[in-house]
C-alpha cells in the first residue's frame, strides 16, 4: 500500500513514526511518501517539504505568511496527485490538514485523520465539515470520545496517547552528566522554551533569565529537533547554560524540574513525573484574538485531561520574572513534590496504556486493504 502522511510540527513528527513502524509491521509492501520530520525520514517516509519550513504559529504570524502557507497547499496538492496513495493520513496541524482533507474527498482519496483538531477548544464549526470528509477519526485524549460522539453524534476511534508507546522503552541514562559535560552534584532544572523559532524567541531570554536567580541549581535547555542549533547562540553566548539537542526524553529524566511552553512537551514532562510550570508568551494581538476565540479554562494538555489546575499555568502576562521565581521555588519545595506525584499518577490512569500506535496502524489497515 502507498501511504501519505501529512504533519507540521515536531510532535507530528514523533507520532508519525511510530505510526509508520506499526504499519510496516502489518504491510510489508507499504511506501511512505509526506510532509514531516527527521524521525518519519528515519523510518524510510520520503519526504516533500520538512516542517520546520512549515511551522508557523499564531493568528498574525499565519497571516503574516499566508502566501507561503497557499503555495505549499498547492504543491502538497499536486504531489498527492502524482503519487496516488492507497490513503492520506492527516496528524493534527489542521489549519493546513483539513483544507487538504477538503479537496481529496471530491478526489475520492480515503482521508483518516490521526490525532484530532482541538476543536473542543476552538472553531468548533470545523466538525460539521470534517463529518462528511473524513473517513475515520482516531482520537487520543480520554475525553475527546464522548465530546465527539455523545455532543456531535460523530463516531470516533478513541486510541490512547501514543507518547506512552514512546516514553516506556527509556532507561535513564547514567553517563548524561558526563555525556553533556554537566555537574553530578547540581540538580538540573530543564528549560524547554517550544519548537517553533516564535516560541523559542518569546520564552527563551526569560527562562535564562530565571536561571540567574538559583545557583544552586544548573539549567539546561532542551534543543528543539527541528531548530538548527546556531539559532541558540545569540541567547546563551553570555551565559553559562549547556544545550541538549535531540534528547529531551533523557534530559527530563535527570532533571528535577521543568519551564515548560505549553504544548504536548507539557504532557512528556508530567509523564516522566518532573514538576514543571507552564509559561507562555505571544504576540500582543495573537494572544488578545486567542482570548475572544478559545474558551477553555486551561491551556496545557495536563491541567485539561485532569479537569483542574493540577500545574501552574503562567501566561502572557503572568508569564514574568517576579512570578517565574516565586511560582518555582515552591515547586522546588519537598512538601509540593507529594500532590504532583498524586496528579500524575491519576493523569496517567486517565491516559491509558501502551499501543496507541499499533491500535491506529491496525484500524487504518484493516480499513483500506
Amino acid at each position: 500500500m502507498k501511504y501519505y502522511l501529512i504533519s507540521g510540527e515536531a510532535s507530528g513528527d514523533l507520532h508519525c513514526s511510530l505510526l509508520i513502524k506499526a504499519l510496516k509491521k502489518l504491510d510489508s509492501k507499504a511506501q511512505f511518501r509526506g510532509w514531516g520530520g527527521d524521525l518519519m525520514a528515519k523510518e524510510g517516509t520520503v519526504l516533500v517539504k520538512h516542517y520546520k519550513k512549515l511551522a508557523f504559529m499564531g493568528f498574525w504570524e499565519v497571516i503574516s505568511h499566508l502566501p507561503a502557507i497557499l503555495r505549499n497547499i498547492s504543491l502538497c496538492k499536486k504531489d498527492i496527485l502524482k503519487y496516488v496513495p492507497d490513503v492520506i493520513i492527516y496528524v493534527d496541524y489542521p489549519g493546513f490538514n483539513l483544507r487538504i482533507a477538503k479537496w481529496a474527498k471530491t478526489k475520492g482519496f480515503k482521508n483518516h485523520y490521526y490525532i484530532s483538531p482541538q476543536v473542543w477548544a476552538w472553531k468548533e464549526s470545523r466538525i460539521k465539515q470534517m463529518k462528511l470528509i473524513l473517513d475515520a477519526l482516531y482520537v487520543i485524549l480520554p475525553f475527546e470520545k464522548n465530546y465527539f460522539e455523545q455532543r456531535h453524534q460523530f463516531s470516533v476511534h478513541f486510541v490512547g496517547h501514543p507518547l506512552m508507546d514512546e516514553l516506556s522503552k527509556y532507561i535513564k541514562d547514567s553517563k548524561f552528566h558526563k555525556t553533556y559535560n554537566l555537574n553530578p552534584k547540581k540538580p538540573i532544572i530543564a528549560l524547554l522554551p517550544g519548537s517553533r523559532l516564535q516560541e523559542i524567541k518569546k520564552m527563551l531570554p526569560l527562562f535564562i533569565q530565571i536561571s540567574n536567580h538559583f545557583k544552586k541549581f544548573q539549567f539546561v535547555i532542551a534543543g528543539a529537533p527541528g531548530i538548527n542549533p546556531k539559532y541558540y547562540t545569540p541567547f546563551i553566548k553570555f551565559s553559562s547554560l549547556n544545550i541538549v539537542y535531540k534528547n529531551t526524553h533523557q534530559l527530563l529524566q535527570n532533571s528535577c524540574a521543568a519551564l515548560v511552553t505549553s504544548g504536548t512537551a507539557t504532557l512528556e514532562t508530567a509523564l516522566f513525573n518532573v514538576p514543571q510550570l507552564v509559561c507562555y508568551k505571544t504576540t500582543p494581538i495573537t494572544y488578545w484574538i486567542g482570548k475572544k476565540i478559545i474558551k477553555l479554562k486551561y491551556i496545557s494538555l495536563v491541567n485539561l485531561i485532569l479537569e483542574k489546575g493540577a500545574l501552574v499555568e503562567l501566561i502572557q502576562n503572568d508569564c514574568r520574572f517576579e512570578k517565574l521565581v516565586y511560582h518555582l521555588e515552591i515547586l522546588l519545595k519537598k512538601n509540593s513534590l507529594k500532590k504532583v506525584n498524586e496528579d500524575y499518577l491519576l493523569l496517567r490512569s486517565k491516559i491509558g496504556g501502551k499501543g496507541a500506535s499499533k491500535k491506529t496502524a491496525k484500524l487504518i489497515f484493516d480499513a483500506i486493504k
